[in-house]
């Protein structure tokens, strides 16, 4: 059994589901959706690499003995949010401070101690420290909300995975405690904004003609009905199929965005995935779209 295989086993008998790097490296090694085959696991549809993580043993030696795959995390699905504590860049002045520093100061402002939990050692000499997601919480990833140099993966993210390896080094556990769970006022910093007013959550109330509302608001219902391994095929679909009324002038397109995006947080995708996806499907039938005459 080779050293790869042996760690993606490893971190899966945690519960924590894996999907396979390119060797060496840090991007996902699994087909794009503009090159998906529309076969296998993806016969209805492009899953990505968050749905094709897996706990499954016999489906991980089978990939992993096919290549020494690095390994993701997906940890969304594992219940963690991995807090990602950087390095100052190297143009940055010598005394600059890094993540953990900030942590620590962060630590000390809110008059709590650095948390102890599972922790791992990035080859740029950052860290990764592990926490389990509360209960009934659904956090995304963040970028320097809690400090300068200190990100967060949770829904929509991946970490690399103890065992693999970089061409600066490999990632490995300085503290093998157990995760523990989040601390609730590390928790009160990383929750999302509050709702939005409920009329941005009614397709029903966007401007514009009747049809063109109708359609709204049935793609709209579609993504929060779609299944959880579709949905952000669905919200690419139904943004696609309304972008023609915003095309036409029917719609405002800010308002179709923001009508889309509560559908598409509704059904559990996160803000920053909704936002890429819905600008993309609008941007694209923006270009394809056809004069109304022959629609």
């Amino acid at each position: 059994m080779n050293d790869m295989l042996s760690a993606a086993l490893a971190t899966a008998a945690r519960g924590w589901p894996v999907f396979p790097l390119r060797p060496g490296a840090k991007n996902p090694a699994l087909h794009r959706d503009d090159h998906c085959p529309r076969t296998g696991p993806c016969a209805g549809g492009h899953v990505k690499w968050e749905q094709r993580a897996t706990t499954d043993a016999a489906v991980i030696a089978r990939c992993w003995s096919h290549k020494p795959y690095n390994i993701g995390l997906a940890t969304g699905p594992a219940g963690l949010v991995v807090v990602d504590l950087d390095m100052p860049k190297e143009n940055c002045s010598q005394d600059a401070p890094g993540g953990a520093d900030n942590l620590l100061a962060l630590c000390e402002r809110a008059g709590q101690p650095v948390p102890a939990t599972l922790t791992v050692r990035t080859p740029s000499g950052g860290t990764h420290l592990y926490f389990t997601a509360p209960d009934g919480i659904r956090l995304g990833n963040t970028a320097g909300r809690l400090a300068p140099l200190i990100d967060t993966r949770a829904h929509g993210g991946y970490v690399v995975a103890p065992g693999s390896t970089t061409p600066a080094g490999r990632y490995e556990v300085t503290d093998p405690s157990p995760a523990v769970e989040l601390a609730a006022w590390l928790l009160a910093l990383l929750q999302p904004p509050a709702p939005r007013p409920m009329p941005l959550r009614m397709p029903g109330a966007v401007r514009g003609k009747s049809a063109a509302r109708a359609a709204l608001h049935a793609e709209c219902e579609a993504v929060r009905q779609a299944p959880a391994q579709q949905a952000n095929n669905t919200l690419n679909r139904s943004a696609f199929k309304v972008g023609r009324f915003v095309a036409w002038g029917d719609l405002p397109r800010q308002e179709v965005e923001e009508a889309f995006q509560a559908a598409g947080e509704d059904r559990g995708l996160t803000v920053a995935e909704c936002r890429a996806t819905i600008r993309s499907a609008l941007d694209s039938s923006a270009r394809t779209v056809r004069a109304r005459e022959t629609a």
